[in-house]
């Protein structure tokens, strides 16, 4: 063994702990200090309920459980929002002119457009100036904006 290379080794080094326990060992440092111990851990106290926070960890994981949290609740706002049945017919990216037509038969939300195709196509078309291409475009752009359609105007009949 070569001589002068290994650290001081001391049978009697103190280790002292936050919650105030001291005990001696051996190591190669003369006083070791500790922030958890045998004494004082949940675990080996059997208060498992007692959570042991080190530099804030568990505050910071709260913060970003919250940020999830409030994420997710917007997120749910914008959909709910996407779909509302308030919403008007001209935001619905349709010819102008379908959308005076809609507009002239006194429909003028989303959701009294989906009333109407409750009873098939044939209510929508009986309106002047609104023909089956716009009712066709107004479908794919009802979909396309997540609102579901009523059975009876799932498909477009010719």
């Amino acid at each position: 063994m070569k001589p002068k290379i290994h650290p001081t080794y001391y049978p009697e080094a103190t280790v002292v702990c936050a919650c105030g326990n001291t005990w001696t060992t051996g190591s190669t440092r003369k006083m070791i200090r500790t922030e958890v111990c045998s004494k004082c851990h949940p675990f080996f106290t059997g208060q498992q309920q007692r959570i042991v926070d080190i530099e804030g960890q568990v505050d910071r994981f709260y913060r970003k459980l919250q940020s999830r949290q409030e994420f997710v609740e917007q997120a749910k706002a914008r959909v709910s929002a996407r779909t509302s049945m308030d919403r008007p017919v001209s935001e619905l990216d349709l010819s102008q002119r379908s959308v005076d037509a809609l507009i002239k038969a006194n429909l003028t939300t989303v959701g009294q457009v989906l009333d109407i195709m409750k009873d098939g196509d044939a209510k929508i078309l009986e309106i002047d100036g609104f023909g089956r291409r716009a009712l066709i475009d107004m479908k794919k752009r009802l979909r396309q904006l997540g609102y579901s359609l009523p059975e009876a105007a799932q498909e477009t009949s010719i």
